[in-house]
């Protein structure tokens, strides 16, 4: 029966959801929380950080109050739609606080044939396996099984601890399955018998043989090692999720679907270069970041005007070519999640100004991990700028939904004849691929050929854009 007070309780928490941050996504990782218990928040604070498969996003409470509960720890991936706070809306009201929802008690489920079972690749198996149902609630609750096992370990050694359901946060379950670790041969050292994260790395940490060592021994330490890595271990193991995943089958899905082609091209930038000189000087462009990428991305932009059919889509489904009247740019990032693509929403209609801001706002954004996931859908063409890291070009593969992706080397000064000289020149390679089921031979050579014209001679910026 629900009480008066029940009902007031009801009304003064309120409780904030995962919510969809993308685009049909289904889950999140909480990576960081910004608020604790007792803490104050207001309507639009940021409260916790979470990673998608598309990027790093932080989440905005869209309410007052102090904050009265925690659902998730760090480190914990959430489904879209489970509440991850809850707050108190109307504190000092003198109401019943709710008691936390206790932790659901975990259900036998039937062991598993022996033997080695079907598993991710790269991650190992273990000789048994069986499939765990997620804990509902908070998942830091102790349900009163737990006291009943703790109550045969203490009595009868480590049996009854192996017999049933190891006890372990769901943070640390995913850490043992990532692993290939079987917790039910890892020896808890945390409160009421519970395995920690350093348990489930001891458990990993090759050990010399001996007997067998009780419950009532001393735990053996962690080791100093970073995660996933045992000291003196020839292999790492890192679990491959969030952003990174989503790139990985991205990419296959791009290299296995659409035929690429590439052609490359040599081009003297003396004049691109002295180009940039000139403008770090122009007071129009001051407060801005004036560079090799800003003249390059501003000549592709005048190549696709100049060769709109280049700007285009496939849709499979409809059998037909998307011919897009926009352009948005892509600058592909590498960041410490793995390479993102963001992109400069219709940069063909920015002016250079506006572009060198947008392209250094881009590059800040991408390298705090505060790329949002609407910054980098819908892109059209990208560049990708492999120069940074001294190479010379490379064979670029198409971001998904894209037609055109343009590689750009590292400039160097090289030998090269200039007005029937051999003299030292600033020398890059340009490399773009394309969608050749859009793109046929003529018209990626007419692009790639107009970004070479306009880099070799920048003065074409004026009389072709």
């Amino acid at each position: 029966m629900t009480t008066m007070n029940d009902t007031s309780n009801a009304a003064r928490f309120r409780e904030f959801k995962m919510p969809d941050v993308g685009e049909g996504l289904t889950e999140a990782e909480i990576l960081k929380w910004y608020v604790q218990p007792g803490d104050t928040v207001t309507d639009g604070q940021v409260v916790c950080e979470v990673e998608t498969a598309k990027a790093a996003v932080e989440l905005p409470i869209p309410f007052d109050g102090v904050v009265h509960e925690l659902r998730f720890p760090e480190g914990t991936t959430v489904d879209v739609g489970q509440v991850i706070i809850a707050v108190d809306v109307a504190p000092g009201s003198g109401d019943v606080a709710p008691a936390p929802e206790p932790a659901a008690q975990p259900e036998p489920e039937p062991e598993a044939p022996k033997g080695r079972q079907p598993v991710l690749v790269g991650y190992g198996v273990a000789e048994t396996s069986t499939k765990r149902r997620a804990r509902k609630g908070t998942g830091t609750a102790v349900p009163a099984a737990a006291a009943a096992i703790q109550g045969e370990m203490n009595g009868h050694g480590a049996v009854a601890v192996r017999e049933s359901r190891p006890l372990a946060k769901p943070p640390v379950r995913k850490l043992a399955k990532d692993l290939g670790i079987d917790l039910a041969t890892v020896v808890p050292t945390g409160e009421g018998g519970i395995i920690t994260r350093e348990d489930v790395h001891a458990a990993a940490t090759p050990v010399p043989a001996q007997a067998p060592v009780a419950v009532e021994a001393a735990p053996v330490p962690a080791p100093e090692v970073p995660a996933f890595a045992a000291a003196g271990a020839r292999e790492t193991r890192i679990p491959v999720k969030g952003v990174r995943k989503a790139i990985a089958q991205a990419m296959v899905g791009s290299a296995f679907t659409a035929p690429h082609v590439t052609e490359f091209v040599t081009v003297d930038v003396t004049r691109t270069m002295k180009l940039v000189a000139e403008l770090k000087e122009d007071k129009d462009m001051a407060g801005v970041r004036v560079n090799p990428l800003l003249i390059i991305a501003k000549a592709l932009l005048v190549a696709i005007k100049r060769n709109p059919e280049v700007n285009a889509a496939w849709d499979e489904a409809n059998q037909e070519i998307v011919q897009k009247h926009y352009v948005n740019l892509g600058i592909a990032a590498a960041t410490p999640r793995g390479l993102i693509v963001p992109n400069i929403k219709d940069a063909h209609e920015q002016t250079l100004p506006q572009l060198a801001a947008s392209l250094g706002e881009l590059v800040s954004t991408a390298r705090e991990g505060k790329t949002s996931p609407a910054a980098m859908a819908g892109g059209t063409v990208t560049i990708t700028n492999v120069g940074v890291f001294g190479v010379d070009t490379g064979t670029p593969i198409l971001n998904p939904g894209e037609s055109a992706i343009l590689a750009v080397g590292a400039i160097k000064l090289q030998p090269w004849v200039h007005k029937g000289k051999v003299k030292p020149r600033q020398v890059t390679t340009l490399a773009l691929s394309f969608d050749h089921r859009l793109v046929d031979g003529e018209l990626g050579s007419k692009v790639l050929a107009d970004v070479a014209a306009i880099l070799e001679q920048p003065k074409r910026l004026i009389t072709w854009a």
